[in-house]
């Protein structure tokens, strides 16, 4: 059985890490070999390049979150994700390199060959099978972002804020500004290249997403 690669990409608080998990359980539950990555991440390498940025109180430049993130990422290919689809496993990335494009590129405005040099040196010809984009408008996800729910003892959902950490959330601090630039350019890649993108309403219950994922995702595997 070949390997496949999927991602989920979005705006902050679209609820990406949440629906890449559950579609990793359903597909383990459905008895495919499931790798699941985030970004950056997945390495020593990609750990600490993620602890180091999240520790800086001083932005970055543009620049230097380019080649950071695509050193991480040449690591988290090179190591994980080339070889677990090499085995037939389904790997699924919470992030990828089309983050890059969206975030270096169309918000902070870097070149677009720049950033296109970096991705295609750093993911070396790795591009994923299918990516879900979670759109959401900025507003209501950094509504999420800010706030957080739990269960009290009796089962009822109550929002708890979200614990602050100093430096620690460079992107979910920056304006709505910069949240509609994210969002515009996730939704330009997504009409241009229709074939491996599927856009959902993020802002629908997340048991619906998680069945029109599930959906596109069952189509995908079976190709």
């Amino acid at each position: 059985m070949s390997g496949l690669f999927i991602t989920f990409e979005g705006g902050e608080g679209a609820g990406k890490t949440t629906q890449a998990r559950l579609l990793a359980e359903r597909l383990a539950a459905e008895g495919r070999r499931v790798v699941s990555v985030h970004e950056p991440g997945g390495t020593p390498l990609g750990e600490y390049i993620r602890g180091w940025v999240k520790s800086q109180s001083a932005p970055l430049t543009p620049e230097a979150e380019l080649l950071l993130f695509a050193a991480a990422r040449a690591e988290l290919v090179q190591r994980v994700i080339r070889p677990a689809l090499a085995e037939g496993a389904v790997v699924i990335a919470d992030r990828y390199a089309d983050s890059t494009t969206v975030y270096q590129g169309c918000a902070r405005g870097l070149p677009a060959d720049r950033v296109q040099a970096a991705n295609d040196a750093a993911t070396d010809g790795v591009s994923p099978d299918l990516t879900f984009l979670l759109d959401a408008p900025p507003d209501a996800g950094m509504r999420r972002v800010r706030i957080q729910t739990s269960f009290d003892e009796a089962g009822q959902v109550e929002p708890i804020p979200r614990a602050e950490e100093s430096g620690k959330r460079r992107f979910e601090e920056l304006g709505l500004a910069f949240h509609r630039k994210v969002r515009e350019g996730y939704l330009a890649l997504a009409q241009a290249n229709p074939n491996r993108w599927v856009a959902l309403d993020a802002t629908q219950p997340l048991e619906v997403v998680q069945a029109q994922v599930w959906e596109r995702a069952a189509a995908g595997g079976s190709a």
